[in-house]
């Protein structure tokens, strides 16, 4: 499995941007797709997942400003994301699990993209 993310930019405080993630290769033994983000100094960490029964799990810290979707017939993931805040500065990586419930751990996960930068500017 192959994940291509991109759309990550320089935002203001308070802006929105949406993330997209493309699939390519044997996706259909993936069950879950995801995001995880990773600031400088510090270790990455869950952002949000959603499975193959489209339920939607979030990191306390953005539930109720990031909405995370998938268009199946694309095999695409997205991250629309809004109210930005400087702390939400990092590098996005778009992610992919063979495992039913996977863990909001890095090392659940079986596929990584290559990382898009958002930068929010206060």
């Amino acid at each position: 499995v192959q994940l291509q993310a991109s759309g990550g930019g320089l935002v203001q405080a308070g802006g929105s941007l949406r993330l997209s993630c493309a699939a390519s290769g044997r996706t259909f033994g993936v069950y879950n797709m995801g995001w995880f983000r990773q600031a400088p100094g510090k270790e990455r960490e869950f952002v949000a997942r959603t499975n193959k029964s489209g339920s939607e799990y979030y990191a306390d810290s953005v539930k109720g400003r990031f909405t995370i979707s998938k268009d199946n017939a694309k095999d695409t993931l997205y991250l629309q994301m809004s109210s930005l805040k400087p702390e939400d500065t990092a590098v996005y990586y778009c992610t992919a699990s063979r495992t039913y419930y996977p863990g909001s751990t890095a090392h659940d996960y079986d596929y990584w993209g290559q990382g898009t930068q958002v930068t929010v500017s206060s």
